[in-house]
């Protein structure tokens, strides 16, 4: 019997019993489609941190310098030397002064709850990739004057009226003139990127009182943040000769570091969905022992005929790959709509992948052709004569 005549016989047997059939694919119709929705959604999600990250540049480096019980300091100078020094590795420096307080607008009417107030200095800008949408960015004779202006996101603009050039803008009780609007970056709506507020950092630090201790860093390319990292270590570590004194943290490092997170989540989430597969490769090994207890007169008859061990084993173990692949088939529609439902419902991007499709279905495959190989050598033993006379 030749493996096409096979098929078709797996596939009357199949159209012969419907529900019992659909009962047999259900464990693999289950495991298939909860391995394609769970492996699509851990991607989606992954793509979405990932996106969010790569938002903030990859190729940055932020600098906290706390020095905390150490009688030496490290300036804004000594990190703006540091970089001209290595403009082969970094492309940008900026010190970072973050503002916490009251932001409202120059008539007190609208406050402004969830806003982000940062001081940078002129190179911020091009660090992170922002373009504008109206007036200019912050300038270097704005840091040396200590000029009490702004660049706000578009969220801010559009509480100033829109045409937000020109406008006042208070941060805690600080009147800043708004020089500049950036272009969207996310939706434009109260916490989002886009409710932010950047100043010279010379004037954040008068205004808030404190020393300087952050810094962001920008190499060329990600590729070169381990040396920019190890360039920053071995400065601050000649100054304080103790690493606790400031960290150091690299963008691209806790990219990687999270994608190999999910990647293990995926595999134990995976691995507990294949537990279905392999309860549904039992059930079409328990359904095909019933299937050749009831054709045993069958098997005989064929046998007398002068089918071979080997045909009859090819029968039955194509029936039960069969099975198998038409619950798999049955198991990727079901995963892929829901996975692609659940992941608009949430709002990520979970269509199923390729590799996820492949790899289910492939092992719904092996578990069918697997658990069908006892039955199928059960069948190909069965004496012919024993078998004709079986009721």
């Amino acid at each position: 019997m030749g493996f096409a005549q096979a098929f078709k016989l797996a596939l009357k047997s199949l159209a012969g019993s419907k529900l019992r059939a659909f009962l047999t694919m259900l464990g693999i119709i289950i495991g298939v489609g909860s391995v394609i929705i769970l492996v699509s959604l851990m991607q989606g999600m992954t793509g979405e941190v990932t996106s969010m990250f790569e938002d903030m540049g990859t190729n940055t480096l932020t600098v906290n310098v706390t020095g905390r019980g150490s009688s030496r300091t490290v300036d804004v100078d000594d990190m703006y030397e540091l970089y001209e020094e290595n403009t082969d590795v970094f492309m940008g420096m900026s010190p970072t002064v973050s503002i916490t307080g009251a932001v409202k607008t120059s008539t007190d009417s609208d406050s402004f709850d969830a806003t982000a107030v940062s001081g940078v200095s002129e190179q911020y800008a091009q660090i992170n990739g922002y373009a504008l949408q109206d007036g200019r960015f912050i300038s270097y004779a704005d840091l040396e004057a200590r000029s009490k202006v702004a660049v706000v996101g578009t969220y801010v603009a559009n509480m100033l009226g829109g045409d937000a050039v020109g406008q006042t803008i208070k941060v805690n009780g600080n009147a800043l003139t708004v020089v500049g609007v950036l272009e969207e970056q996310d939706d434009s709506t109260e916490g989002s990127a886009d409710d932010c507020i950047y100043l010279p950092y010379t004037t954040a630090s008068k205004l808030t009182f404190g020393e300087i201790s952050t810094y962001t860093f920008a190499t060329w390319d990600s590729s070169l943040n381990t040396q920019g990292t190890t360039l920053i270590d071995n400065a601050l570590y000649e100054v304080f000769e103790n690493e606790d004194y400031y960290t150091i943290s690299d963008m691209q490092e806790m990219v990687d570091s999270m994608e190999e997170m999910t990647s293990m989540m995926t595999m134990v989430l995976v691995g507990i969905a294949g537990i279905s597969l392999l309860v549904g490769g039992i059930g079409i090994m328990n359904i095909m022992l019933v299937s050749v207890t009831e054709r045993t007169r069958e098997i005989g008859i064929r046998k007398s005929l002068g089918a071979k061990k080997k045909d009859i084993m090819r029968q039955f173990v194509i029936e039960a790959g069969t099975t198998s692949a038409l619950g798999g088939l049955i198991g990727i529609a079901f995963g892929a709509a829901v996975a692609v439902a659940l992941g608009q419902l949430i709002g990520i991007n979970a269509e199923p992948s390729l590799s996820a499709i492949g790899l289910s279905f492939g092992v719904s495959v092996f578990i069918g052709v697997f658990f069908g190989f006892m039955p199928a050598n059960k069948a190909a033993k069965l004496n012919p004569i024993d078998a004709l006379r079986y009721d």
